[in-house]
C-alpha cells in the first residue's frame, strides 16, 4: 500500500510539473507581414482599361500579388487633383473602384496580420485614369526631403537640400519651377527652374520657417502644382 502511494504522488507530481512548465513555455513571436508588388495600374502610365460608368466616373480594376504573412488588405488610392482618398479592405489579390476620369492618382497597399501590430506599405504608383483629354499634365511632383513640417539641420556648408521627383505619362517634362519664401505662403519666389531635382538653399537663419513648393512643366505647357510644403530651420 506504502508503495503504491508513493507511485501515485510521484505521478501526480510530474504531471504538475509538466503543466507547469507549459505554462513557462514563451508565446510564438508574431510574425509581420510582407510588403505587396503592385501589379496593375502600372507606374505613371494611362489605365485604359476602365469601365465607364458616368461622364466623370470610371470602374478600375487594382491588382496586386500576394504578400507573406497577410491576412487583409488594404487598397489605398489618392486624387492627386484634390488629395481625397479611397480605401478598401479585401482578402483578395484585387478591388474595385470608381474613379474620376482624365485624373492623376496614386495608389498603394498595405499589408496586416491579426497576430502583428506591424503595417507594410507597398511602393506607391502614379497613373492618370484616362479621360477624353489628348495628352495629360504632368504628375504633381512628389517631395521627399525635407517632409512637410519637419524640422531640418543645416549641412556643413550651411545648406539644406531641397529634394523631389517627377514624372510624366508622355514622358516630356522639360523643367521644374521651385518656389520658396521665408515670410508668408502667399509671398512665394521662383529661385530655379530647370530639370534637376535637387537645389540647395543656402544661408537661411535658425527658426525661420521655410515655405515651397515644385511646379512641374512639359512639353505641351501643361502643369501641375506640388502643393505647399513647410519645414522649420534648426
Amino acid at each position: 500500500m506504502k508503495q503504491f502511494r508513493f507511485l501515485w504522488v510521484l505521478l501526480l507530481v510530474s504531471v504538475l510539473a509538466c503543466k507547469k512548465g507549459d505554462d513557462n513555455d514563451p508565446e510564438p513571436e508574431p510574425i509581420p507581414p510582407t510588403a505587396s508588388q503592385l501589379v496593375f495600374p502600372e507606374a505613371n502610365s494611362e489605365c485604359t482599361t476602365g469601365i465607364s460608368i458616368s461622364d466623370e466616373l470610371s470602374e478600375v480594376t487594382f491588382r496586386w500579388q500576394a504578400a507573406e504573412n497577410t491576412e487583409l488588405y488594404t487598397l489605398n488610392v489618392v486624387n492627386l487633383s484634390t488629395n481625397i482618398p479611397q480605401t478598401i479592405a479585401t482578402t483578395s489579390l484585387n478591388a474595385t473602384l470608381g474613379i474620376a476620369k482624365g485624373t492623376p492618382f496614386s495608389w498603394s497597399i498595405t499589408s496586416t496580420n491579426t497576430t502583428s501590430e506591424v503595417v507594410v506599405t507597398s511602393e506607391t504608383r502614379l497613373f492618370y485614369n484616362a479621360g477624353a483629354q489628348v495628352n495629360y499634365a504632368p504628375f504633381p511632383a512628389q517631395i521627399l526631403e525635407p517632409k512637410s513640417g519637419e524640422t531640418v539641420q543645416k549641412n556643413d556648408t550651411d545648406a539644406i537640400v531641397l529634394r523631389w521627383i517627377g514624372a510624366d505619362v508622355e514622358d516630356d517634362i522639360i523643367s521644374f519651377e521651385l518656389l520658396i519664401s521665408t515670410t508668408t505662403p502667399e509671398e512665394l519666389t521662383a529661385v530655379y527652374t530647370g530639370l534637376d531635382t535637387a537645389y540647395s538653399l543656402v544661408g537661411v537663419p535658425s527658426d525661420t520657417i521655410v515655405y515651397w513648393k515644385v511646379i512641374t512643366i512639359d512639353a505641351q505647357g501643361n502643369t501641375s502644382d506640388s502643393g505647399m510644403y513647410d519645414f522649420k530651420v534648426f
